[in-house]
């Protein structure tokens, strides 16, 4: 069920999918390739935090006819991302591997539409400074037995919000950081577009119901 009920939300007209990266972007190409001729939803936009010389978002989207717009950390901050967002007209916001924290006014603006994806099973391994390889070799440190990823709502605190799905892969003594990262990432590969298009499926239904 979902945590919202907006008035708003249009469940006659195709979704708007916005998808923020910080990296190499292969979530957001598995985003893109499963709404390719969705009559569901489309990806509209994607941002990246950094350089295309340090993240391969940019080639990812661009093979598939969308460019990556670069944005800076203090355009976060200054609202100027939340605007062009809305310029988008974005209904859906995917944080897909994004490392920045989001600003308190575009949480609340997307509030019930804006997820995120984790690589640890939370509330383990999460929280401020937890990402990317960061959080496999506190999965290696601490000797766990398994690791996974889990999709969650976007509050204003960091990997706070409702899990909505979560998925776990084990990890053996000899792993390294590395095959745990591997491990991982074919998870998200294989359930974070999936979960994103069930949730935007309940939306639909539960504001078609809302409305007979």
């Amino acid at each position: 069920m979902l945590p919202w009920a907006p008035s708003n939300f249009n469940a006659l007209k195709k979704q708007r999918i916005a998808v923020l990266a910080s990296g190499s972007g292969s979530n957001a190409e598995a985003i893109l390739r499963h709404f390719e001729g969705s009559a569901l939803a489309e990806v509209v936009w994607v941002g990246c935090n950094r350089p295309e010389a340090q993240a391969g978002v940019y080639g990812r989207t661009r093979a598939l006819g969308l460019e990556t717009t670069p944005i800076q950390a203090d355009q976060l901050k200054d609202g100027t991302v939340l605007k062009m967002l809305r310029l988008a007209r974005a209904d859906w916001v995917v944080l897909a591997g994004f490392l920045l924290r989001i600003p308190v006014e575009m949480v609340r603006d997307f509030q019930g539409s804006m997820i995120n994806i984790h690589p640890s099973l939370l509330p383990l391994f999460g929280g401020k400074g937890m990402y990317g390889m960061h959080v496999h070799r506190a999965v290696k440190a601490a000797g766990a037995e398994e690791s996974g990823m889990t999709i969650h709502w976007v509050t204003e605190e960091y990997d706070e919000g409702d899990v909505i799905f979560q998925a776990s892969c084990a990890v053996k003594p000899d792993d390294e950081p590395e095959q745990i990262a591997q491990k991982v990432a074919q998870l998200e590969h294989r359930y974070f577009a999936r979960t994103i298009d069930a949730l935007i499926r309940d939306a639909v239904a539960q504001t078609s119901l809302q409305h007979e």
